[in-house]
């Protein structure tokens, strides 16, 4: 088996999570996250879409990380990015954590909002 060492050039891979904080590019993020490739920061749940549809123009996908357990997001909540015109896959956070590094590593347009664990 080959292993392929992977690289996320400048992005801004999810470096591990713990119960109740994500660990991104060498900080500590409290509570809920929004990863982007630029960055990350605090993020307020699914009633805070203003900083989801800013990036609207930048990505294709979001990753709801919807904490341990996988769940459905508020419809309104999933209406408003689809309106906007992003994908949203929801999935557990630490699910949406692994998804978003290997789609990051492959140059792809993504972000990760994530409930903690």
């Amino acid at each position: 088996m080959q292993i392929n060492e992977i690289t996320f050039d400048n992005a801004m891979p999810i470096d591990g999570y713990g119960p109740g904080f994500f660990r991104v590019g060498g900080g500590v993020i409290e509570g809920a996250a929004l990863v982007t490739v630029h960055g990350a920061r605090g993020w307020g749940g699914y009633d805070d879409t203003a900083p989801l549809l800013d990036l609207a123009e930048e990505l294709d996908v979001i990753f709801i990380g919807t904490g341990a357990e996988t769940a459905h997001v508020p419809p309104a909540f999933r209406e408003a990015l689809e309106e906007a015109g992003l994908g949203v896959e929801a999935m557990n956070s630490p699910a949406a954590c692994r998804t978003y590094n290997v789609l990051l590593s492959e140059g792809r347009r993504v972000a990760a909002a994530v409930l903690p664990v």
